[in-house]
């Protein structure tokens, strides 16, 4: 059964418009006769990384609440909520049942990209639009795709600059076995290695596995600079109390020594490991809750309003939110659901978003966001260390990334002799 979606908290709310922010109106309710449009909404908000599912769907639902609220909108959103608890034969049944037999031309939906993988062949063939609200490994951009997660050149690219610029250059890679922690240990590979650094190790683990002790005993053997965790979901947590523990024996494991890094640890994440378990350890971004802009208090505020004053929030959350406000704006502005009429009217919308400026880039489906670096702290949220001064244009296949140039510019900033020994990333399709 799909949860009835509850009415968000009285007061005064914004949306925003293509440029600017609606005004702010008193919340009435969608009036008579206005179309329903039904939109599918699915998330994994049970199995081994429900906690972000659980974010996610509470973004969707959220912004589907304010957009039926919202007088400006001739329309009313129905969601159509399916949890397929991390299985991905769930995914794919559940969005081809939404889309034949629904009604459903537009879903909010997937966070692993395994599951986006598996659906996405179901929306080419029956012409609908899945807005993916994941940052992810990119070297994808798909007609029938609506990103606004970000791409490596927004979470990973910054991380890695960050990190030789202040630890070293010799990283310890685990993840967990599929395509996300493949392809960013790829692209932190083929940087780190460009740079003469040396990559300690690089591991996997089953998607759900806590088997981590000998991936500590390696960590103390082998001795990097830092450790980039491509782990989610509840493999992830297991390894940083791990690490927390093993931090009690041994200094080698303080973070403030050998950091991990990761391109996905989020605020409900630090809560559910623990937040002094967590701390000390440095995230890469588009969203923090600790961010300091108006938008950001405005949506907390509502966040905490619709889900309970204990709630946090997460990068996660932010981007299915904005996904669900653009689906809006662009039916708004399209005056209809077909799938290429909202596509041309996205690429003219722009955000005031929790996180910044958000607009589409129309060439590849992603978004422009501004990415941002964070270090956990023990009170489950995260100090942000270090901000991008604009909006990143998104480069998903990383053909703009030139490490000569990249490593020129850390050459005159660390004020050391370095060359990049390969003469960019390798693109494997």
């Amino acid at each position: 059964m799909e949860p009835e979606p509850r009415g968000v908290a009285a007061g005064s709310f914004t949306l925003w418009r293509r440029g600017a922010e609606v005004g702010t109106s008193s919340r009435r309710g969608p009036g008579p006769g206005r179309p329903v449009i039904p939109v599918g909404v699915v998330f994994s908000s049970s199995g081994s990384y429900g906690t972000v599912g659980e974010e996610m769907l509470h973004g969707a639902l959220l912004a589907i609440e304010e957009v039926n609220q919202c007088p400006e909108f001739d329309f009313s959103f129905a969601p159509k909520v399916a949890n397929p608890a991390g299985d991905l034969d769930q995914y794919r049944l559940l969005c081809e049942d939404m889309l034949r037999t629904q009604g459903v031309r537009h879903v909010v939906g997937c966070y692993t990209s395994s599951s986006r993988k598996e659906v996405i062949p179901v929306f080419e063939k029956l012409d609908a639009l899945l807005w993916y609200p994941s940052h992810y490994e990119g070297f994808e951009s798909c007609n029938n795709v609506i990103y606004t997660g970000a791409a490596p050149n927004q979470h990973i690219v910054p991380l890695i600059e960050y990190m030789l610029r202040n630890y070293g250059n010799r990283v310890y890679c685990i993840g967990s076995n599929y395509i996300w922690a493949w392809e960013n240990n790829r692209i932190m590979r083929e940087i780190v290695l460009g740079c003469n650094g040396g990559v300690a190790a690089e591991k996997y683990l089953p998607v759900g596995s806590t088997d981590i002790a000998h991936v500590i005993v390696e960590i103390a053997e082998t001795r990097p600079d830092f450790i980039f965790s491509t782990l989610i979901g509840e493999s992830s947590y297991a390894f940083l109390r791990a690490y927390s523990e093993a931090g009690r024996h041994n200094a080698l494991f303080d973070p403030a020594a050998m950091p991990v890094t990761s391109c996905n640890l989020s605020e409900p994440e630090l809560l559910a490991i623990g937040a002094q378990a967590a701390r000390g350890h440095i995230a890469s971004s588009v969203y923090f809750q600790s961010m300091g802009r108006d938008e950001n208090r405005t949506f907390l505020s509502r966040f905490k309003a619709r889900f309970g004053a204990d709630k946090v929030t997460s990068t996660d959350a932010e981007a299915s939110y904005i996904a669900v406000i653009l689906l809006a704006r662009a039916i708004h502005a399209a005056k209809s659901t077909e799938i290429g009429l909202v596509k041309q009217a996205v690429y003219g919308c722009e955000l005031a978003a929790p996180q910044g400026p958000v607009r589409i880039d129309s060439d590849n489906n992603h978004s422009y966001l501004t990415p941002s670096l964070g270090r956990s702290r023990g009170d489950g949220e995260f100090e942000i260390i270090w901000t991008a001064g604009a909006a990143v244009k998104p480069d998903p296949y990383l053909v703009r990334f030139d490490i000569r140039q990249f490593f020129g510019d850390l050459n005159r900033d660390e004020n050391r002799p370095m060359t990049a020994s390969r003469p960019g990333l390798r693109v494997i399709k």
